[in-house]
């Protein structure tokens, strides 16, 4: 989760897609030019150990836009293949 909203801030889409599960990755990634990404609060987070297959996180990522500051919260569903971590979708959060 945090090497991903570290993607974000960075604009790294080649990675953002490369870790995106190929079920509900977005053929392609434009993101936004005038997004500023300023913080990620981990809130929760079940499996996602090393023996397990899924996990979830539930986080806040903090942004600017547009010079307003607002925050994303989310519940993200992650899923392990072949040793990777992909990100699958989120459950909920705005």
């Amino acid at each position: 989760m945090r090497s991903r909203y570290t993607a974000f801030v960075l604009r790294d889409t080649a990675y953002l897609l490369r870790t995106w599960h190929p079920s509900s990755r977005p053929a392609s990634l434009d993101l936004d030019p005038g997004t500023r990404w300023t913080g990620l609060e981990v809130l929760r987070t079940t499996g996602g150990g090393f023996l397990h297959t899924e996990g979830t996180v539930e986080f806040r990522a903090h942004y600017t836009e547009s010079g307003s500051a607002d925050v994303l919260h989310e519940h993200s569903r992650f899923v392990r293949e072949d040793g990777v971590w992909l990100y699958l979708d989120a459950t909920g959060g705005r």
